[in-house]
């Protein structure tokens, strides 16, 4: 049992214990790498339009170049919660003012609690593959418990995934990938053409952890051991993960997982011993959803940083058990491009601002930081670029509205165009110039 002296505070008024090594921050991002949701999102990562499929080259090169630049984008936002000893949202004092850093907190808490809700669905599924007879209600309730439980002590779950969790998933991803490339058919056909969109994908797998980076890195030894520790182990786990996906998605049959996208986890039971290795990925899943609900848990403080986190834990792992019990997982694809295309801008803002802008010499995370209005606008303006340049489908009306948006100015989205980038990039430019416009000691 950890320490109690060792654990994370349980208001923000505490002061953060400085416990984590590389190899706990490398451990805990491997382990975030691979997820059931990534073998099962296989398909988007392969035919993200949905009619023009990409070339087994095209797939694998597109979830490197997007793992690499989303965990870059994280590996940065975890730096400024080590220097700081703050979490993510509270940071956001700093960029926004500590009233308007509400606004993302809310988003932020609204996203983890369906990335919860996705989480626990997909556990359930997963273990009913191995489990038929056992009710998908149990399963989720079980999830739900577990996942509470590591949420109360966070820094304790990190170590047990180091010294415990990761050596068994190694050796199932080992496994699975040794028979899968031995049974699975060719992947023959397809092209480039869906390049950029996949890339989009990849890219939103990565930056949906953005906003909790610093949840963790804060209790980090150095940057460079948080910065290392997301990059190498995040980006690694999750190559593998949909490197794997792909190949599962091959010997499940792309229609039946286009049609039941839990289809996918047949292939991994079906190899010798798969059920014994596929329950120790399964298990291994509940650190996403600890992810989650611990990362909701510190939101809700940057509102309320008086209430003792684990009051906020317990009601956010019930309300997770509540919503996965009725969670539609058809969404799960437009639940991504909302998440670039809030949260990529957004890191744009806090990067320029934090690393180039000086920012990082008085970064105000009181309860009374000032408002910096400012810095809304390019956050806003990256928004608008990611969907002017995104061509990945979310719902049909609201892609409908942007492409209104782009026949209305005269714009027309490039097939080289990706809609994380374009709205980093834009989100950047921005904020460098109202830099330079703005006097140093206003901004």
């Amino acid at each position: 049992m950890t320490h109690v002296a060792d654990e994370v505070p349980l208001t923000l008024e505490g002061r953060p214990p400085k416990t984590l090594g590389v190899l706990d921050q490398g451990a805990l991002w491997a382990n975030l790498g691979v997820s059931l949701l990534g073998f099962s999102g296989a398909l988007l990562l392969l035919d993200p339009l949905g009619g023009a499929p990409l070339s087994l080259a095209a797939a694998l090169v597109a979830v490197v170049v997007g793992s690499l630049v989303g965990t870059a984008m994280v590996g940065l936002s975890a730096v400024p919660g080590t220097r700081t000893g703050q979490p993510a949202m509270v940071l956001l004092r700093g960029l926004f003012g500590a009233r308007i850093s509400y606004v993302p907190t809310v988003l932020n808490i609204v996203q983890m609690i369906g990335w919860g809700a996705f989480e626990l669905w997909v556990i359930a599924k997963a273990a009913g593959a191995i489990f038929g007879a056992v009710p998908y209600q149990v399963w989720v309730i079980a999830a739900g418990a577990l996942t509470t439980a590591l949420s109360i002590w966070p820094l304790g779950s990190v170590r047990i995934l180091r010294r415990y969790v990761t050596i068994g998933v190694v050796v199932s991803l080992v496994w699975f990938a040794w028979f899968f490339l031995t049974r699975a058919p060719a992947h023959t056909g397809g092209s480039w053409a869906a390049f950029a969109p996949a890339v989009d994908y990849v890219i939103a797998l990565s930056v949906s952890w953005v906003p909790m980076a610093a949840d963790f890195a804060r209790h980090s030894r150095s940057s460079g051991a948080a910065f290392t520790g997301v990059v190498a182990g995040y980006t690694l786990a999750q190559v593998a993960c949909l490197g794997l996906g792909v190949y599962a998605v091959a010997l499940a049959g792309a229609d039946a997982v286009r049609a039941d996208g839990t289809s996918v986890f047949g292939p991994f039971v079906a190899v010798p011993l798969g059920a014994l290795f596929f329950a120790i990925l399964v298990l291994r899943e509940t650190d996403q959803s600890f992810a989650n609900v611990y990362s909701t848990t510190l939101s809700l403080q940057n509102l309320m940083p008086r209430v003792d986190r684990r009051i906020f834990s317990t009601a956010i792992g019930v309300l997770t058990v509540a919503i996965a019990l009725f969670v539609d997982v058809n969404s799960y694809g437009a639940f991504l491009g909302v998440i670039g295309a809030v949260f990529v801008p957004m890191f744009a803002v806090l990067a320029v601002d934090y690393f180039v802008l000086g920012g990082s010499r008085g970064w105000n995370t009181e309860e009374h930081a000032p408002s910096r209005w400012s810095r809304l606008v390019p956050w806003a303006l990256g928004f608008v670029a990611y969907w002017l340049t995104t061509s990945t489908p979310t719902l049909p009306q609201w892609d409908a509205y942007w492409q209104s948006v782009r026949e209305a100015i005269g714009f027309a989205r490039q097939p080289w165009m990706n809609g994380a980038l374009g709205a980093a990039v834009v989100a950047a430019l921005v904020t460098l110039l109202i830099g330079a416009l703005t006097p140093a000691a206003r901004r």
